[in-house]
């Protein structure tokens, strides 16, 4: 099913990341996006790589068109309320209050449009000490406590992707989607906010559920302790992970296919518990072997006694994944300014379909005089 969200209509004042992300799910779905951007350079993401159509940019907004208003001029209002007249959901991540400044407040959208869900993603909230504050993803990490479950004290450093950007993006889909649900039986409209803080903070509640009920401050390393994950590297310097749960056949499968049956022996790891505690320990035992063989040696060896592992594959390697390959994660379009540009489906089939993924990120203004025509815009 390409098509479940057919006739929705969404404005979209976002840029950068959260909001930009929600619209392309939400355009995954089937529904018509109208990204509204600043004629003098639009979204900030699209400028990432020196140009206009950054790969940042152009990997958060596909199957969306592109006018440009400013919003700053009396027009540049009218058109937008025009348009928002005839939509069924705002989405916008602009800080606290900026709507307001606009003229855009919640009694207006209502008297406009009766209808209308309005998604607003902000740092902090509305309101409390922070509600000013500039937000990103680093931000949201280290205060929701995300970041104190990955970064090493001793040598803390920043690494990998969007964590907290991406989550929040996520958790406003689902409440844009609950309000249109809603709305199917109500006929009314609703006000969806959403955010970076409290979406990271839910995005991993055991951490707290273990504090308020256990007294245990988690660290860097308590899940994967108690989920026994590790990361080894090999001769080839290549890295494997593991993932042995508590289930005790992969335990003993693991020691089988790298030939310690030792450790099965061993009194600090004769129990899941053990192995929680001595997990440090644990982890240098199997270190030490796997580095008596290549990567695609212990692949092939965790393949057969049936252990849960997986190489720790490159992007480039990814890409070429048999099981990926298979599954058709990746699309190949052709842009007509850009050249080949490589997609990613919606990770989610409804009746065995991908969402409609076959239009690019559009270029600034791509579709001005369409929508102005349209929608009789000025």
């Amino acid at each position: 099913m390409k098509d479940a969200l057919e006739g929705m209509l969404v404005i979209e004042l976002g840029t950068v990341l959260t909001a930009p992300l929600a619209g392309m799910m939400l355009a995954d779905l089937g529904a018509r996006v109208i990204k509204v951007e600043h004629p003098a350079g639009g979204d900030p993401f699209r400028r990432h790589a020196g140009k206009l159509y950054s790969p940042h940019f152009s990997s958060y907004n596909r199957n969306k068109e592109s006018i440009q208003l400013d919003l700053q001029g009396e027009a540049g209002k009218a058109d937008l309320l025009a348009l928002l007249a005839r939509a069924d959901v705002l989405l916008e991540n602009y800080r606290p209050g900026v709507m307001a400044r606009l003229g855009l407040t919640e009694s207006v959208l209502k008297e406009l449009n009766p209808r209308l869900v309005w998604c607003s993603i902000t740092g902090f909230g509305a309101e409390g000490p922070y509600r000013d504050r500039p937000c990103y993803d680093a931000v949201a990490l280290g205060l929701s406590g995300l970041a104190s479950l990955m970064l090493d004290p001793a040598q803390p450093s920043m690494s990998g992707p969007t964590i907290s950007d991406n989550v929040t993006g996520m958790y406003a889909c689902y409440g844009i989607l609950g309000a249109l649900v809603k709305r199917t039986g109500s006929g009314e409209g609703a006000r969806v906010e959403v955010n970076m803080l409290e979406a990271s903070i839910a995005f991993s509640p055991e951490g707290f559920a273990q504090f308020t009920r256990l007294g245990v401050v988690p660290q860097p390393q308590t899940r994967v302790a108690i989920s026994q994950s590790h990361a080894f590297p090999c001769a080839d310097d290549r890295l494997v992970t593991v993932h042995l749960s508590s289930v005790e056949k992969f335990w003993q499968a693991f020691a089988a296919a790298i030939e310690r049956p030792d450790l099965l022996a061993d009194e600090r790891f004769l129990t899941p518990e053990l192995r929680t505690r001595n997990y440090a320990a644990l982890a240098q035992e199997a270190s030490n072997t796997f580095r008596t063989r290549t990567r695609a040696e212990w692949c092939r060896r965790l393949a057969e006694t049936d252990v849960p592992f997986s190489p720790v594959h490159t992007v480039p390697e990814v890409m070429v994944d048999p099981q990926v390959m298979l599954s058709q994660t990746f699309y190949e379009i052709e842009h007509p300014e850009h050249g080949r540009l490589v997609g990613i489906h919606r990770p989610v089939t409804i009746n065995g379909e991908r969402g409609p993924s076959t239009r690019p990120a559009p270029v600034l203004g791509e579709h001005d005089e369409a929508i102005r025509r349209e929608f009789g815009l000025g």
